[in-house]
């Protein structure tokens, strides 16, 4: 069968641009989508989409269905958006999750750590004014489906499922069941030949029989016949007969062509069970399998002829477990291999993991001899041969990436790998995609690493995944959650006797209260801090907490308490050497006076600042310095000195322009840096 494919439901009955089989359900699925509902008949507009349901059992073709009719009618909307609303393995997606990926696939950015109800709003929001069609597969509940419903009856939602989604109002259900017999036949034919089938063509009928028209059972059915030429129909028949009484005609199939793998073939497939979102590359198989990368790619391959797995469309070679066969393949796993070996085939899958994520990261560093002795000291097989391709690799295995992380959290027998995995996969993340793209799936990160934390009683590591987690709060405007984050990262930091994280917590906790208009906590807070940093005589750190101490004062109208800070702060960047801060502090300070009712104190200070920021090369910072001492001017009444500065600030703004753009044809923009979101971690190999 050319171009045949198993799809999440099952199977996928497409071949020579055709589709197999379904047409009277493809005929009435198309016509319910012009057939009024019950809100219309009544006289009232619908208050939200339409909801087809494509109901049937794993394997029967149900997702392939749904395939075609969005393809039938896609252009009768502005667009398609598909979601899949539950693993290989039967568990529910969350429901934020799928929404996060359709407000991904509609390009609208979602706040990371953004709560189900806020993300289910923003997506009926952006799909408000479209006319979309939306794929929701292997759903689960009606709740599941009726959470992610556009608001706005121009949108089409096709739902597949296992059953009826009672709960949703004007379902328009279609049941499916076996296929008819002459599709049954052709499905058989693309795999056998027509031959095979023409010479006898009352096996092949009872052959059809036998699988009751399930298309998952004739695909495994026709791929093993297909593997032996020699084999005659009235055979496979005649042996599935025999076997009637022992499960569906699904496992009966399977059996027997499991029966017939070689015994290495067989374990491998048992354990790709084990496969995060049931998605594999030759690196997983490889590395649960214990065997070379070439092997398993070969193997993979093999079990896609048999009907055993889907080769998903990627520019990497990549792999889906069917749902239907999912928990046939657990089972045998569950019964045929030992718990231990088992757990061995999970740690090897994540070490392999973790090597790759280091290879991938390490890429982006070879301007570093370490990084470049690093990479150097790794396999051939963990490799990549440019960051383009690293992060390729990185994209395209993100959702088995984020599985395996889930998985390993679950386990709960080896955080050890956990732990590593994940700080490699942060690191990973940030040094491709840069942090703000990458903070909704740092979030779920972290909190993965704080449960392991909870659980291992690791307070450093908990007080570093509460800080990573109060930060992306925070950069959400979720500051009241990011405050009480905070406060047990303090907690957390203390306990560990841990400098570093009580010292930040401490910071962050006032910086919190200075947003959310708290300034004498805030002012509080920073002096903890300070007092910290001093005692450790850190003193570039307690030169830069004296400027937010000063920054906190400011805000609550006490010039001249900000001022005596901002003269601390400019002492120690002084002592420091650090020459553009102490423009900065000086830029500030001259801020502050000017409030405080002083702009012959503010003229001279800015004018200080001008000459700091000129030896400090910052071209920004002293255009905006020639601003303010022209709005000053202005106010002591001298408008001829204002304009002069003016016009130097637009040349210093001119020059850095011209700069840029000259250096942007050059030089590519570097991405984040990988530390800019820690996970701390005494095992953690960087």
């Amino acid at each position: 069968m050319t171009d045949q494919a198993v799809d999440a439901g099952g199977v996928r009955l497409s071949g020579e641009g055709r589709f197999l089989g379904r047409t009277r359900e493809l005929k009435e699925l198309c016509a319910d989508i012009e057939r009024a509902g019950l809100d219309t008949l009544s006289g009232r507009k619908a208050p939200r989409a339409r909801v087809l349901l494509i109901a049937g059992r794993p394997g029967s073709g149900r997702t392939a269905l749904a395939e075609e009719l969005v393809r039938a009618v896609a252009d009768r909307y502005d667009g398609v958006l598909r979601a899949r609303l539950s693993e290989p393995d039967g568990t529910p997606v969350p429901i934020a999750n799928a929404a996060r990926e359709l407000l991904t696939a509609l390009g609208v950015a979602a706040p990371a750590g953004a709560a189900e109800d806020d993300l289910t709003a923003v997506l009926r929001e952006a799909l408000a004014d479209r006319r979309a069609l939306v794929l929701l597969d292997d759903a689960m509940t009606a709740e599941h489906v009726d959470a992610l419903l556009p608001d706005t009856p121009e949108c089409l939602v096709v739902a597949v499922s296992g059953g009826p989604l009672t709960g949703i109002a004007d379902v328009r259900p279609c049941t499916l069941g076996g296929l008819d017999t002459k599709s049954a036949l052709d499905l058989l034919s693309r795999h056998t030949g027509s031959v095979r089938i023409t010479v006898d063509p009352r096996a092949a009928e009872g052959l059809v029989e036998e699988c009751q028209g399930h298309p998952a059972a004739l695909m495994l059915a026709g791929g093993w016949l297909a593997a032996r030429p020699k084999a005659a129909v009235a055979d496979l028949a005649k042996h599935l007969h025999t076997e009637s009484d022992e499960g569906s005609p699904l496992s009966r199939v399977f059996k027997l062509v499991y029966a017939s793998l070689p015994a290495a073939a067989a374990r491998t497939l048992r354990l790709l069970s084990l496969a995060p979102a049931g998605l594999i590359d030759p690196h997983t198989a490889s590395a649960l399998a214990g065997c070379s990368v070439s092997g398993a790619r070969s193997t993979l391959d093999d079990f896609v002829g048999l009907g055993l797995l889907h080769a998903v469309d990627s520019p990497l070679p990549q792999y889906e477990v069917p749902g239907c066969l999912y928990p046939l393949l657990r089972a045998l796993a569950d019964t045929q291999d030992r718990p231990a070996e088992l757990q061995l085939a999970r740690a090897r899958m994540l070490e392999r993991t973790v090597r790759l994520l280091q290879s991938s990261r390490t890429i982006t560093e070879t301007a570093s001899p370490d990084a470049r002795e690093k990479l150097q000291g790794m396999p051939n097989s963990v490799r990549f041969p440019n960051p383009r391709a690293a992060e390729d690799w990185l994209r395209i295995r993100r959702p088995a990436l984020l599985a395996a992380a889930r998985l390993a959290v679950a386990d709960g027998e080896l955080d050890t790998l956990a732990r590593r995995l994940m700080s490699q996969l942060v690191r990973a993340m940030v040094a491709h995609f840069g942090m703000k793209a990458a903070a909704p799936d740092l979030y779920g990160i972290h909190g993965l690493v704080l449960d392991v934390a909870e659980r291992r009683a690791l307070p450093r590591e908990k007080a570093a995944a509460l800080l990573n987690l109060a930060d992306l709060d925070a950069q959400t405007g979720r500051t009241r959650e990011a405050l009480a984050r905070y406060r047990a990262a303090l907690d957390a930091g203390r306990e560990a006797n841990d400098p570093y994280a009580t010292g930040r917590a401490m910071e962050s906790v006032g910086g919190a209260h200075l947003e959310l208009g708290d300034y004498d906590r805030a002012a509080d807070w920073f002096g903890r801090a300070l007092a910290q940093r001093l005692a450790r005589d850190e003193r570039a750190e307690a030169a830069r907490l004296y400027g937010r101490i000063a920054t906190a004062h400011t805000y609550a109208g006490r010039y001249g308490e900000a001022v005596r800070n901002w003269r601390a702060a400019l002492a120690g960047h002084r002592k420091e050497g650090d020459v553009a801060a102490h423009a900065r502090a000086l830029s500030e300070l001259a801020r502050v006076q000017e409030y405080a009712g002083h702009p012959e104190e503010s003229l001279r200070t800015c004018q200080e600042a001008v000459e700091w920021a000129r030896r400090a090369e910052d071209v920004r910072l002293q255009a905006a310095l020639q601003l303010r001492l022209a709005d000053t001017l202005d106010r002591l009444g001298d408008p001829a000195a204002a304009q002069l500065h003016r016009g130097a600030a637009e040349r210093l703004l001119d020059e850095e322009l011209s700069q840029e753009e000259s250096g942007s044809e050059q030089v590519e923009e570097p991405k984040q840096d990988a530390d800019a979101c820690e996970i701390r971690s005494t095992s953690a190999e960087d």
